[in-house]
């Protein structure tokens, strides 16, 4: 491909070189370059690419793109721009010829709820025989084919190499996680999406390496209302104006209360024998139905209703919709393991107090005979988040089991010890098992008819890390032996 095709859509100023020549490669990674291809300099907070040109020259780069002044390297076209993240995503989409414009686009953001709503929509669009694609937290997802990824929005080229992979396996559609991150960063630059979905905002990502403030992180989240064509949010969140001003976009809401175009009216907690989840009636402008959802939890309520609606508005069909959620299930969030007559288990991602609250808060509405916990902290990071978690557990579980999570350099011991401290003061029962597996299995072995047990805070995560060293470890595997072993599978 010729590069001046590639740069059709960005202002850019020829430093040296030929922009008619012939491209081979696109990479943004030096140790990636291929003879004759090009070189996207990006700064970085760990390291700048505009570093590593000389290393992408040496590994045969014919064009360098960059933001900055570098060194005079003969024979290798330079060009300068604004940006290069905004480059970048503007050159991945020419480059892979243009994947997204071929796909109906669904972006979902928000500070909580974007991977079980993104998990919901791909599930309603396939149970209504509906080819599609979906990246997020949870990796990527392409028919039966699952990468995994680094950010829960990768970066742009890698964005259109998904795409351009969806198109040729023949999906129509395509949903994704939009992250903050991946809006600040530019990585989702020059995208358009057909639904954007606003789910909540709540503080959260403040800090060195994430956002600088809560209105820059809000600004963030508030462009993706100008990139789509119709925004599905949130009318009962607080933030709900803010997120839209500004925005360029035909508005559908969803909520509880009266004045939301989609309402969930009647919304309980419903349990039975294999079901553990909720139900609730959407009421909308093309009429009422049932749904029942496989998930529990009110602000799953909130997550399914964003889907319904959704759902609705791009006319999908009502039965594919309720045989979607009625067998809905999301890796490590609100994930049920086993649910019957004597006890059920959960796995969910809670790693904080706050998402720990709202968890057995939750929880709670079924009416266990115990509320059962086994939870621990990571390692290397501010204690003030274990002393709150071990606080919350104290007052809210019926029995906290107090165990490893990723200790990464620090001692198991040490951790619990902390959680301890702040648990023990509340009253609450617990005890300390520092091997996770062993406390997974000390859960269950010891059930008692009617215990839920909720084990929290690794959810989809498939590692532990102890001493720096990663081992394989999967919440839901180790309750799934551990039933088998004690005649529940």
């Amino acid at each position: 491909m010729k590069l001046s095709t590639m740069l059709k859509k960005i202002p850019y100023e020829l430093i040296t070189g030929d922009p008619e020549i012939e491209v081979t490669d696109l990479a943004f990674d030096s140790r990636k370059v291929k003879e004759g291809g090009i070189f996207v300099c990006l700064p970085g907070a760990a390291a700048d690419g505009h570093d590593f040109a000389g290393k992408a020259v040496e590994a045969g780069a014919a064009v360098l793109v960059v933001e900055r002044e570098i060194p005079d390297f003969p024979g290798v076209t330079v060009i300068r721009v604004e940006s290069s993240r905004k480059a970048l995503a503007l050159l991945s989409a020419a480059w892979f010829g243009y994947p997204l414009e071929k796909l109906t686009a669904i972006g979902v953001t928000g500070t909580k709820g974007k991977t079980t709503t993104a998990h919901m929509i791909l599930a309603m669009l396939r149970e209504s025989g509906i080819a599609a694609g979906m990246i997020g937290t949870n990796g990527v997802t392409i028919g039966e084919e699952h990468w995994p990824t680094k950010n829960t929005t990768p970066e742009s080229f890698e964005l259109m190499q998904y795409f351009a992979r969806m198109v040729e396996a023949g999906c129509t559609h395509m949903v994704m996680e939009v992250s903050s991150q991946g809006i600040m960063m530019d990585r989702v630059y020059g995208f358009h999406f057909d639904y954007g979905l606003f789910t909540n905002l709540s503080e959260d990502h403040i800090g060195p390496d994430e956002h600088s403030s809560f209105e820059e992180y809000l600004g963030c989240k508030r462009r993706l209302f100008s990139m789509c064509d119709t925004g599905i949010v949130n009318g009962d969140d607080p933030y709900c104006d803010a997120i839209l001003e500004g925005h360029t976009c035909r508005v559908v809401t969803f909520g509880l209360k009266e004045a939301a175009d989609y309402r969930a009216e009647g919304l309980h907690a419903l349990s039975r024998d294999g079901f553990l989840g909720i139900a609730y009636q959407v009421n909308g402008p093309k009429g009422s139905f049932e749904l029942e959802v496989n998930m529990p939890g009110s602000f799953n309520g909130y997550n399914s209703l964003a889907a319904a609606a959704l759902a609705e508005e791009m006319g999908l069909p009502r039965g594919a919709v309720n045989r979607a959620m009625g067998t809905i299930r999301v890796n490590g969030r609100m994930e049920i393991v086993y649910s019957g007559e004597d006890f059920s288990v959960i796995v969910d991602y809670a790693h904080n107090a706050v998402s720990m609250e709202s968890l057995l808060t939750t929880l709670k509405e079924y009416h266990p005979k115990r509320l059962v916990c086994v939870f621990g902290c990571g390692g290397n990071r501010p204690k003030e988040r274990r002393y709150a978690m071990g606080e919350s557990a104290g007052r809210m579980a019926d029995l906290s089991i107090v165990t490893a999570d990723k200790s990464r350099w620090e001692k198991v011991e040490d951790i619990i010890a902390d959680i301890v401290e702040h648990l023990a003061p509340t009253g609450g029962k617990y005890l300390t098992i520092p091997d996770r597996r062993e406390a997974i299995r000390y859960s269950i072995a010891h059930a008692e008819k009617g215990d839920l047990i909720a084990v929290i805070g690794k959810g989809h995560e498939d590692y532990q890390e102890i001493r720096g060293v990663r081992t394989h470890f999967l919440d839901r595997e180790e309750a799934e032996t551990a039933l088998a072993e004690f005649g529940y599978r």
